[in-house]
């Protein structure tokens, strides 16, 4: 049995969510501003196309601060609800003589653990992406009209465009299920087959020490070649969701805006009741949404995931669904290799001192 309890597992997840954040945030800043429909006007030469303005490397860390709070919570129910549901699966597929390990394969249960996991942690994680990425983007630097303006602080700035509407907080919540889900279980299987081929082949050739350090690199290497080759194909959703993110702000503002002319009619107007005046053809229209949420969420501005996607193929073609993919694959080597060393190694730490050991099949 594995000597690892849920304090150890939350809190090795926390670690390993702090330390990525940290060292890999930036990278993430750069990803999301290429990505962004407003990068060529704001950080591009329109003549050449060439990157010409300091802007775009300038407040690389605006916005950690939500991520970090999120983080820690939602790393360490990723964790708990994958190790759980990893293992009540493997409990629940039979054996048999052909297959001792089980009749449905190995990467098929950790692929379904992973997204189970990834659906609990995307709830928690969703409001701090949706204030990360428009806090990525916005622009701290005092103006050339107003030098001596103090600089905003960019997650305040976001956060008060949500303070009539925090519920579109989370409307990037199916956006970015929809890029983990299949992220996970991409990087998953392929990160329990390499680092037990790389385990493997150490023993067969003698060189394996079984050390905490060596446990760590295996991991390290295991889980960052895993989500490079996850993150390049999945960068197309990722591009989407950025967007959807991006927007989720300007939808809150404009709605909260619409809201509180539609309480005073177009002409601020009211009726006895207290309530706005409207013409017929707004009465009309406001029927129509209220039966049609197609309608509803096209007036108020919401694209879905498909038109999103369709706008991007138009405007940039096929190269644009793919753009920052490059740099998502480096951050994501980085971030998951750096996210599960550290995660595995913890847990073996905290176990060793309380006196108990992790068995190999308890780990990943």
């Amino acid at each position: 049995m594995s000597g690892n309890t849920n304090t150890d597992i939350l809190l090795a997840g926390a670690i390993a969510a702090f330390t990525v954040d940290l060292l890999v945030y930036p990278l993430d800043t750069l990803k999301t501003r290429i990505q962004s429909p407003d990068y060529v006007r704001r950080y591009t030469n329109a003549a050449t196309k060439t990157i010409n303005n300091p802007a775009l490397f300038r407040g690389l860390y605006q916005g950690v601060g939500s991520v970090i709070i999120a983080t820690l919570p939602s790393s360490g129910a990723f964790f708990t609800t994958y190790e759980r549901t990893k293992s009540l699966l493997t409990n629940l597929n039979p054996s048999t003589a052909s297959s001792p390990n089980g009749l449905i394969p190995l990467p098929i249960l950790h692929a379904v653990a992973s997204s189970t996991a990834e659906l609990v942690s995307c709830a928690i994680l969703t409001p701090a992406e949706v204030i990360k990425q428009n806090a990525q983007m916005v622009n701290t630097a005092p103006s050339s009209s107003s030098p001596q303006t103090p600089k905003t602080n960019a997650t305040l700035q976001t956060l008060s465009k949500f303070r009539s509407n925090p519920l579109a907080l989370w409307r990037g919540y199916t956006a970015l299920a929809g890029r983990n889900l299949p992220f996970t279980a991409l990087q998953f299987p392929m990160f329990e087959r390499l680092k037990e081929g790389i385990k493997a082949r150490r023993d067969r050739n003698g060189t394996g020490t079984g050390t905490l350090a060596e446990s760590g690199l295996i991991t390290a290497v295991s889980a960052g070649a895993a989500g490079a080759v996850a993150a390049v194909v999945t960068t197309p959703i990722d591009v989407v969701k950025t967007r959807i993110m991006l927007a989720a702000a300007e939808n809150a503002a404009s709605e909260t805006n619409a809201s509180k002319t539609e309480k005073g009619g177009p002409s601020g107007l009211v009726n006895a009741f207290g309530k706005g005046v409207k013409s017929g053809r707004e009465a009309a229209v406001s029927a129509a949404e209220a039966l049609n949420p197609l309608v509803r969420s096209e007036q108020r501005g919401r694209k879905s995931a498909l038109k999103i996607g369709r706008e991007v193929l138009t405007e940039k073609g096929v190269k644009g669904l793919w753009r920052g993919g490059a740099l998502r694959a480096v951050w994501t080597m980085l971030g998951s290799g750096i996210y599960l060393g550290v995660y595995e190694s913890g847990r073996i730490y905290l176990a060793a001192r309380r006196g108990e050991g992790v068995n190999e099949e308890d780990l990943f």
